[in-house]
């Protein structure tokens, strides 16, 4: 499907120098996930660090895991785009190495720019794989990079972050198809009273405020719904892991759903906008627990699948090194919020402190 697109010259604000940069190598940056039940609760230790959340919390988590043998699918799937990248590049005579790293998992962000230090590779060109603008999802992860290029022995690479791509029509033309591909799992008579609800990770309301993370979604999910032409749609969050003292975006897709039954709606596509893969925050937080809740308020819940490796998200992953390399090469989007950069400063979030310990 080809949707209509804007396209703008990108600013000479929008790379780290006035002229287009050369880049030795693209760095693929993810969440990262345990691969057995023994990295588990170390995995989760570092996701966790420096947060407010109960340990009890931790430990449900850790029983969500269990029902996958500790595997997340996340690193697979990042093994699957890469490889769906190598033949990509292969295709359109793109020579560039593909390094993968994680914030929280093997293989470890310090331990992959070392490999490329080793490497002699200079300067890196970093896909970070969440589109969107939050604490978590964007100025974390520079952080984290920041920290990591701090311990590499000898000359670190100069890394340099992609604008976000929450708006571009790779991103949103897969989720379309997959909406359309859902709904026709509905039987015809009640397909067009179908709700769609769009869901992504919640986070406190205190990051909300310091960021475009709730507007980017609600242009994301405005986008396909309008593709798709449905008027009956909801953004919800899901998988909050605060302490109930602290407030987090809201509707939960529990609440929703339950919401939904009372009122009568018998058929829901849920889309997980807020995920490019099919990991524990969508196989168990949706196909399981929110399954269980639309099962029992007597709703018919089919699930959209993940952009994953849609070859029109692996070609936006090239594009968008076009955009970076190439002057004549006009950075695409959808919508009206047009090309969005993050910059110095971006996504601010000061955590609230965690109680101290009394003897």
């Amino acid at each position: 499907m080809t949707l209509d697109t804007n396209s703008v010259a990108l600013p000479p604000s929008f790379g780290p120098n006035d002229t287009p940069v050369s880049y030795d190598a693209l760095l693929v940056v993810s969440f990262g996930g345990p691969e057995g039940m023994d990295d588990v609760i170390p995995f989760l230790e570092n996701v966790l660090r420096g947060r407010n959340v109960p340990r009890e919390r931790m430990m449900e988590v850790v029983e969500h895991y269990r029902h996958f043998d500790g595997i997340s699918p996340i690193n697979a799937q990042c093994r699957a785009l890469i490889a769906a990248l190598h033949d990509e590049f292969d295709a359109h005579h793109l020579d560039m190495p593909i390094y993968w790293c994680n914030r929280n998992w093997k293989p470890m962000l310090t331990d992959t720019l070392q490999q490329m230090a080793d490497d002699g590779v200079q300067k890196v060109l970093a896909f970070i794989t969440s589109p969107y603008s939050s604490y978590s999802s964007c100025r974390q992860y520079r952080h984290n990079i920041a920290d990591a290029l701090a311990q590499v022995k000898g000359d670190a690479p100069e890394v340099h972050i992609m604008r976000k791509w929450y708006n571009h029509p790779g991103f949103i033309e897969p989720i379309v198809e997959y909406v359309q591909t859902a709904l026709e799992e509905i039987p015809k008579t009640r397909r067009d009273a179908a709700q769609l609800v769009f869901t992504a990770h919640s986070i406190p309301t205190a990051m909300a405020e310091s960021n475009r993370y709730q507007a980017q979604l609600l242009e994301v999910a405005r986008l396909v719904a309008e593709k798709v032409e449905r008027s009956n749609w909801r953004l919800v969050y899901q998988s909050r892991s605060g302490p109930p003292s602290q407030s987090w975006l809201e509707p939960d897709i529990g609440d929703y759903l339950r919401e939904l039954g009372t009122n009568g709606v018998e058929d829901v596509v849920v889309v997980p906008i807020g995920f490019i893969s099919d990991h524990i925050e969508v196989l168990f937080d949706l196909d399981h627990e929110a399954q269980e809740i639309a099962h029992e308020v007597g709703i018919n819940m089919i699930r959209a699948a993940t952009v994953g490796t849609h070859p029109a998200f692996v070609s936006m992953i090239r594009e968008l090194i076009d955009e970076r390399t190439n002057a004549e090469m006009k950075g695409r989007f959808l919508g009206t919020r047009g090309i969005e950069m993050c910059f110095k400063n971006c996504c601010l979030y000061a955590r609230p402190q965690m109680p101290s310990k009394t003897t």
